[in-house]
């Protein structure tokens, strides 16, 4: 197959159908008939020669051919926009840009919602997406343009990879309000089952690495791999999870639970926002930045 015979809106359409899970959904991401997107998907099909989705229960599950180049298509169409976005400068009461980002699931807890209040208060047609990369990619993909910025506690990135640090999160213990714990020892530390978040890599692991060395490992008794379900099993157990600080308070607010400054040492996390040394000067990358200096370095 020639390059030359692929519409570019091909490509944004297949993407869309990956990433929405659905021709409708893609449709409406795109602002497209779902006719438009399906005759879109047929003429895309023929050009490839391979089905590219499979209609199932849950959505359009992708051909083990599209799950292969999802991710270049992803790169490639992220890199054009990136490059057709620059110019003199960034205007952001007008510009229509998507930004795409990383943040872990307990990163956007504390730190989307007030991105995306200032965002469409001073930039109302830009769109910001969260993307989920695994975290030994995000160098590259900041690389390539996939990602603008990464946000978090990510000490295995650097050069190229440029970062300005944000804020020092250190860790608390966060349980349900009515907790029989009311003061944390390490005695009593210890002796409660905890609920952990296993970070396969990143700066969180130290959390996982501080309990085995206090001896509480053995005493995990749930470990996930994400954050977003833990609280509501706090709610329901006498589970401790160990967290950052800023995050904890968060839930804290909301009167359901209650947090107390861990025991034993553990190394404050380092938050900062990331990313590539190519897109140092790009105007739209740099204001971006400026957002998340000004909202979270405080």
């Amino acid at each position: 197959m020639n390059v030359a015979d692929v519409d570019l809106n091909l490509l944004r359409v297949f993407d869309a159908v990956l990433h929405e899970g659905t021709v409708t959904a893609a449709a409406a991401r795109l602002e497209l008939t779902q006719p438009a997107v399906s005759n879109a998907l047929a003429r895309l099909r023929s050009l490839l020669g391979d089905p590219l989705f499979v209609r199932t229960a849950s959505g359009m599950e992708p051909t083990p051919f599209a799950r292969g180049v999802a991710e270049p298509v992803r790169q490639a169409l992220a890199l054009l926009e990136t490059a057709l976005a620059h110019g003199p400068g960034f205007e952001p009461a007008t510009a229509t840009r998507t930004f795409r980002f990383y943040m872990s699931d307990v990163g956007q807890v504390e730190f989307l919602p007030p991105l995306v209040e200032r965002v469409q208060g001073v930039a109302p047609s830009v769109k910001l997406e969260a993307v989920a990369v695994d975290i030994d990619d995000i160098g590259d993909a900041l690389g390539s343009g996939a990602l603008d910025v990464a946000v978090g506690f990510l000490p295995n990135l650097g050069p190229p990879v440029a970062r300005r640090a944000l804020f020092r999160d250190p860790y608390a213990c966060l349980m349900r309000a009515d907790h029989p714990i009311h003061r944390l020892t390490k005695k009593t530390f210890l002796e409660a089952s905890h609920a952990l978040v296993t970070f396969r890599a990143g700066g969180h692991r130290v959390i996982e690495e501080a309990l085995e060395r206090a001896g509480a490992g053995r005493r995990i008794a749930l470990r996930v791999p994400h954050f977003t379900v833990v609280p509501m099993v706090l709610e329901r157990t006498d589970l401790v999870l160990t967290l950052p600080a800023r995050v904890a308070r968060v839930y804290e607010s909301r009167g359901r639970f209650k947090s107390l400054p861990p025991p034993i040492p553990i190394p404050p996390a380092e938050v900062a926002v990331h990313w590539h040394e190519r897109f140092d000067a790009d105007p739209g990358n740099r204001w971006l930045r400026e957002q998340l200096v000004e909202l979270l370095g405080r």
